[in-house]
């Protein structure tokens, strides 16, 4: 039986249009840096840019027909998919025409920002031109939220297709009846968070560019700095406190704060997953603080970086591959975990987290209680389904086998199996935090499965295995 046919691929084609026509509009934006700061890179963003813009026309224009085709989920998926890679590629190919960085690099690089990864492959990114390290910085913003969120807000008409198009990058819940309103209030309350954290880095004394390029690292958990130091860069509280600030705002639901003024806060302390991450957040500090003897300040902020999946950090990799090895793994383990659902956050999340354990619990009651008995559960007062408890189990253990399967790679290429498994979990839940064994010089292979890795912790894998399916599809008779 063929689950796609020709004219499913045209529809994918002609939708993926106007998402090629964002992907080149965005790759235009830099120059306006480019021109200020006197550069003369812009023709390395033009090319790209109108590579993008035209295919995206083409297949806009040429595929007319296939445009009030009914939009199903799987087509939906496949089009996320499609535009992540296509989003790497062109902004790969940017990096090279501006940097020099070969394209295997450049489309790590792309992929990594765009994914809020922010394992970089540049070993020095302060020489870079400003108009690339905004480029990065904007990449990261704009995937923080979702490049399909963005364009589809701002380019899409369709109800049907924009409700299909949100829901393939992991996103269900809803702040408006429709989609497009949804879109658009997460947009706004996304800009009101970046507005204050430019406000906030440069009454802290840290310059307007570097401001605005933090900004928007920090409130989308991407972590790719345009410091080689990172945050650590700036020797400040007062910039490590707001950082932290806008990494648990970046990790905390936008339902939850589009809530907030209408309850006067009650949304957030009633959150479950807030409560749980922040709850986590300081016991975990505290428990670490007793365990080694790591400046608390650094440890805090690396403990919200890591259950928030920023990446960002204080202190080099050198150094913290030097820290005791139970802090390292309770790093791993928040690593995994992640925020909030509904998010900007990569890794597994705490709403699969809460219902898997919950699942357990149940689990143990049935078996406990009189034979029939079905044990229901609830989270703030809503019922859980068998479906959703098995959803998560699935996607957990899916989630740790392509952990496992690049972990077992870079021990076959002889890398460090403690320092392997700890840039794994990173690049696998886009976090960033790094013990040094993803950098320029790594092998190609691995980079390509890292690219992979990312491209699958961002879309939450389910999409990126209906495209590899669909692939295969093509080529059956």
């Amino acid at each position: 039986m063929r689950y796609i046919n020709k004219t499913d691929l045209l529809i994918v084609a002609n939708n993926s249009g106007k998402l090629m026509i964002g992907i080149g509009l965005m790759c235009l934006i830099p120059i306006i840096v480019d021109l200020i700061y006197l550069e003369f890179n812009f023709i390395g963003y033009i090319i790209p840019a109108l590579i993008s813009i035209i295919l995206g026309f083409a297949c806009t224009k040429l595929l007319d027909t296939y445009s009030s085709r009914k939009m199903r989920l799987k087509h939906g998926m496949i089009i996320s998919t499609v535009s992540w890679l296509w989003a790497s590629l062109i902004s790969g190919l940017v990096m090279l025409m501006v940097t020099d960085l070969s394209f295997i690099n450049g489309v790590f690089e792309s992929m990594s920002a765009l994914t809020g990864s922010g394992v970089t492959m540049y070993q020095n990114v302060e020489i870079l031109p400003q108009s690339m390290l905004f480029f990065r910085s904007l990449e990261q913003w704009i995937g923080g939220l979702g490049i399909i969120v963005m364009i589809v807000a701002v380019l899409s008409s369709h109800g049907g297709s924009s409700s299909k198009l949100y829901q393939s990058e992991a996103r269900e819940e809803r702040l408006k009846p429709s989609t497009k309103a949804t879109l658009i209030q997460t947009i706004k309350i996304y800009l009101i968070y970046t507005a204050a954290g430019i406000i906030l880095y440069f009454l802290a004394g840290m310059p307007l560019f570097d401001s605005i390029c933090n900004t928007f690292t920090t409130i989308s958990t991407g972590g790719m700095s345009i410091k080689n130091a990172n945050i650590g860069y700036y020797h400040s509280d007062v910039i490590y406190f707001i950082s932290m600030v806008l990494m648990i705002l970046g990790a905390t639901s936008f339902l939850v704060h589009y809530k907030v003024i209408k309850t006067r806060g009650k949304s957030l302390i009633q959150d479950l997953q807030f409560k749980v991450m922040i709850t986590v957040i300081a016991v975990v500090t505290i428990i670490l603080y007793f365990a080694s003897h790591i400046v608390p300040m650094d440890l805090l902020f690396t403990v919200v970086s890591a259950a928030t999946t920023t990446g960002g950090s204080v202190q080099g990799y050198d150094l913290m591959a030097k820290w005791p090895s139970f802090v390292l793994i309770c790093i791993m383990g928040l690593m995994l975990v992640g925020g909030s659902s509904g998010s900007t956050v990569g890794a597994i999340k705490l709403s699969r987290i809460i219902i898997f354990f919950k699942g357990i619990y149940k689990h143990i009651r049935e078996i406990l209680s009189p034979e029939g008995r079905v044990v229901p559960i609830k989270i703030s007062n809503t019922k859980v389904s068998q479906k959703a408890i098995g959803d998560s189990g699935n996607y957990i253990t899916l989630y740790l086998i392509c952990i496992l399967i690049t972990w077992s790679l870079f021990c076959l290429y002889g890398h460090d199996p403690f320092k392997s498994l700890f840039d794994t979990i990173s690049i696998q839940g886009n976090v960033g935090l790094t013990l040094g064994e993803i950098n320029f010089s790594l092998e190609d292979p691995l980079k390509i499965i890292s690219i992979f890795n990312m491209w699958t912790g961002r879309l939450e894998i389910y999409p990126v295995l209906i495209t590899i399916r669909a692939f295969f599809e093509i080529f059956k008779r």
